[in-house]
């Protein structure tokens, strides 16, 4: 059993929730499962440079919303947006894309960013953050075996560039978090998540890309493209298991901790593939075709798995989504965007 540290549990009724990152994914379903729970209000605080107002568009008339246009390089603006904010989820970020195209502003965001929303939860006596990392923080290096378990350590080995530093990124988000939990009693619990896929899915990350991608080619009559054997291990979690697992960290009493949340099993990329065919309905054969030089893929082959054990422990979560069900879904959400 896990021993954990206790710091406060928000109730969620009584509460006043801030978004950073909020018109993504990711922030969409967790805004949507916090006025579920009956928030007392949910401030959405986006920059607008990633995010999109279609995302959170179906929000804007809930009077309990409030949209607030802001940017993590300005201390000013988070110190404005957490007065009175009781928890803070803290998704913004820029994903290992970005780290590939404009490596400076990402690794700006992703930790002086950081450190601004944390400085302005001190100041303002923020109850709890919740800290968005990533499973980038094992590395996915070449020879990664076993479980990837939240102790072991960062493994670089023949990963690309781009997959490093936004690992690395996330390994300093989480240890800012721990130094204002130290010097400052600043509750915080971090997330590792596995790749978020789900409705309302954009094309940033590079492995809910390739669902993407997939769909888009064979919606067009094209054959899917496999960039290897289709045997290397891909690990997904669904947005609606993601953002119980943000609520789940809020309402919990744990502190100083940090937990996986992955999907139920990880999938190889042929199987992924034939879940697009079958929903597709199509007897198309996967062509298979290196990637090019240069190409960003966070997986890379290898027999490891994320275990989320210890999230059930912390925090009371377990994913619910199976893959085939979370890609129907999808899927189904994508085609109706083209009806």
């Amino acid at each position: 059993m896990t021993t954990v540290k206790q710091g406060k549990a928000l109730n969620i009724k009584d509460s006043r929730i801030l978004i950073a990152g909020a018109a993504s994914l990711v922030g969409s379903h967790t805004a949507d499962l916090l006025l579920k729970e009956g928030a007392r209000e949910v401030l959405l605080l986006d920059n607008f440079s990633f995010g999109s107002m279609d995302a959170i568009a179906h929000l804007q008339n809930e009077p309990r919303i409030k949209i607030v246009r802001a940017d993590l390089m300005r201390l000013p603006d988070l110190l404005a947006a957490t007065e009175g904010v009781d928890g803070v989820i803290h998704l913004a970020a820029y994903m290992t894309l970005g780290f590939s195209q404009t490596p400076w502003q990402a690794v700006d965001v992703n930790i002086r960013g950081a450190q601004n929303m944390l400085e302005a939860c001190r100041v303002n006596r923020v109850k709890k953050i919740i800290f968005a990392s990533s499973n980038a923080v094992y590395g996915y290096g070449s020879g990664i075996k076993g479980a990837l378990s939240e102790e072991i350590p960062f493994h670089s080995v023949g990963a690309p560039p781009a997959a490093i530093l936004y690992g690395a990124s996330k390994i300093m988000g989480e240890q800012l978090c721990r130094h204002y939990y130290q010097s400052a009693g600043q509750d915080y619990v971090v997330l590792r998540y596995s790749t978020v896929y789900g409705e309302r899915q954009h094309y940033r990350a590079a492995n809910s890309l390739y669902i993407m991608e997939t769909y888009d080619l064979v919606r067009k009559g094209q054959a899917p493209v496999l960039p290897g054997d289709g045997k290397d291990t891909k690990h997904f979690v669904h947005v609606s298991d993601v953002a119980r697992a943000n609520v789940a960290a809020l309402q919990s009493t744990a502190t100083d901790v940090a937990v996986n949340v992955s999907g139920p099993a990880p999938i190889t990329t042929g199987e992924l593939v034939q879940l697009v065919l079958e929903y597709c309905k199509s007897d198309l054969k996967p062509e298979v075709r290196p990637d090019p030089p240069g190409k960003v893929r966070l997986t890379s082959g290898g027999a490891f798995h994320i275990p989320h054990d210890k999230a059930g422990e912390v925090i009371g979560w377990k994913p619910v989504v199976q893959m085939r069900e979370g890609v129907m879904r999808l899927l189904a959400w994508r085609e109706q965007q083209d009806s």
